[in-house]
């Protein structure tokens, strides 16, 4: 290593001697911006029970045909690619802790805009600034957390967000099974509102703060985090002005790197996972479950494990390994799925009236209970191969983040 590099890698916060803070407000600031990712994954699930649900209201609830349905789940990615940009900005410009009190906003705002909706337009506005606080929260909660938290606990920390995220989907459903879509969406605005009010007694991450030349306020933000901010060493001033430039791209250990986090971005998303989160109970009611809500939760539930065991094992399986099998899972789930499809269809006894708790009775049932259990297997299956994939895409992309140059000399 040149020392040119070694003066690249230096981090922005380094305690002297390998010392470790014991502070643990930090835990307590993580869970405050976990709850932006826990909201992000609300809204995700958060169509799957409401339209079925507002396919069931009567006048003068708005009311939704295939057609309008189909935009109330999508329309969501729509603000959250708007809110990935904006997010962007906001975290450079106006900091971490005031973008995650921001993005509290068009949370509550998307969610009571839905509540009070009169027509189809309403309900989709309401949808896209939901969205539009996705895509910041999705940016800046890792962030943040990732600045406040001091080597010993940042995977530990880190690895909650996207925990976070499916426990918000799963909430979703569950709440979904009980309630209508507006009692639904205002329990949505309960996490954005909590939030908002636990951030606002939180510090700005030190690294953002030693970024805009605010020492004593840094110095006061490790305090309150770790219980200390004796010792702790900054980096030279020149760390704090690299920037990317495109020229960089020619070197291996960037462009590498970055096509295959590209890469593996792109073919996650185009697996469809965001399609069975947002119609998972309409999916499972087009393969005429009779208890699709209960279907729905089971696949949460499984998504949720999943995400925690991927979380343990990453880092002792390896990621090309659990890619691999991620893949093949989802290959044969989806595969399975549509064979379950093939064999329902045009049957005048097919399982419409099939429950899915059919199977503990002792009384006869129909063949195509077990063709029941078969999607909702393949669902589960399909979504628990999708968790894997994430997971080792996420450490794929901080293994980029880490290795890009124009990163290094800022990461604590």
């Amino acid at each position: 290593m040149t020392p040119e590099d070694q003066e690249e890698t230096q981090p922005l916060l380094r305690p002297p001697g390998g010392s470790a803070p014991r502070g643990r407000r930090v835990f307590l600031a993580a869970f405050a911006a976990a709850l932006g990712p826990l909201s992000f994954g609300f809204v995700l699930g958060y169509s799957s029970p409401a339209i079925p649900s507002l396919r069931r209201a009567a006048p003068p609830a708005p009311h939704l045909d295939e057609d309008a349905a189909s935009w109330f789940g999508a329309i969501v990615t729509l603000g959250a690619a708007a809110g990935g940009v904006l997010g962007g900005w906001l975290v450079d410009h106006a900091g971490r802790k005031l973008s995650l009190l921001l993005c509290a906003v068009p949370f509550v705002a998307g969610f009571a805009v839905i509540i009070a909706a009169q027509n189809l337009w309403m309900l989709l506005g309401g949808r896209l600034l939901t969205g539009l606080a996705c895509g910041i929260a999705s940016l800046v909660a890792p962030v943040y957390i990732s600045e406040i938290a001091y080597p010993e606990v940042r995977g530990l920390l880190g690895s909650c967000v996207q925990l976070m995220v499916v426990t918000g989907i799963l909430l979703a459903y569950l709440a979904g099974w009980v309630l209508e879509w507006g009692w639904l969406a205002l329990l949505g605005c309960v996490p954005p509102c909590f939030m908002l009010l636990v951030m606002c007694f939180m510090p700005e991450t030190p690294r953002f703060l030693l970024s805009q030349h605010k020492r004593q306020e840094a110095m006061a933000a490790m305090q309150f985090l770790w219980g200390s901010a004796q010792g702790w060493e900054e980096p030279p001033v020149e760390a704090e002005h690299q920037g990317f430039h495109v020229a960089q791209l020619r070197r291996p250990g960037v462009y590498k790197p970055f096509l295959i986090g590209i890469s593996l971005m792109a073919f996650q998303q185009l697996s469809g996972v965001n399609a069975v989160m947002f119609y998972a109970e309409t999916i499972f009611e087009e393969a005429k479950f009779k208890d699709s809500s209960l279907a729905s939760v089971i696949v949460g539930l499984i998504q949720v494990l999943f995400t925690a065991t991927a979380a343990l094992i990453m880092d002792r399986a390896g990621r090309r390994l659990l890619l691999t099998l991620s893949g093949v899972v989802m290959v044969f789930s989806t595969s399975a799925f549509g064979t379950y499809f093939k064999l329902t269809e045009g049957g005048p006894n097919n399982s419409s009236h099939v429950a899915l708790l059919g199977l503990v009775s002792m009384e006869p049932t129909d063949t195509n209970v077990g063709l029941a259990w078969l999607a909702v297997g393949s669902m589960c299956l399909f979504i628990a191969g999708d968790t894997q994939a994430l997971w080792c895409l996420l450490a794929g992309l901080c293994l980029l983040h880490l290795r890009c140059p124009f990163h290094s000399g800022l990461c604590p």
